[in-house]
């Protein structure tokens, strides 16, 4: 199972934002997109998306940038993607299966929705922040 594009920018757009959300800056989407090399158009179409779900919240004027609308912690990978993917509208278009081969089939498919699911239901946006910065410490180490 792979998680696609749209849900990959809208990760590491809402990584950077979680960076930036102790200081109560916003954040532009230009420096999002070359910080994470996100095509500057879709970024801006992701963060529509997830201001409607609110996620963030956009501030206009000189100053002005994308927030974080609550605590990285209180966000949950399963929400994020969620929002993104449209997870419970895809839930409601599944088909009852015509065979019992199909009906197999399904029944391992919800098995694996549920499994990613509970992964991303016990994953946080702040568990992403700590595991960079864990990383990041890692990389720094091997330059001394």
């Amino acid at each position: 199972m792979e998680l696609s594009c749209k849900s990959e920018y809208a990760l590491l757009a809402l990584i950077a934002l979680s960076l930036h959300h102790a200081k109560g800056e916003p954040i532009r989407i230009c420096q999002i997109s070359a910080e994470q090399g996100i095509p500057d158009r879709y970024l801006e179409q992701l963060l529509a998306t997830l201001r409607r779900g609110g996620f963030v919240k956009s501030q206009r004027g000189a100053k002005g940038g994308y927030l974080l609308t609550r605590e990285p912690w209180k966000i949950t990978l399963l929400d994020i993607v969620s929002c993104i993917e449209g997870f419970e509208a895809k839930a409601k278009e599944l088909k009852s299966p015509q065979t019992v081969e199909g009906a197999v089939v399904c029944d391992l498919w919800k098995e694996v929705r549920q499994a990613a699911e509970s992964v991303l239901e016990k994953c946080t946006l702040q568990d992403l922040v700590d595991n960079r910065n864990a990383r990041q410490q890692i990389d720094l180490m091997y330059y001394i």
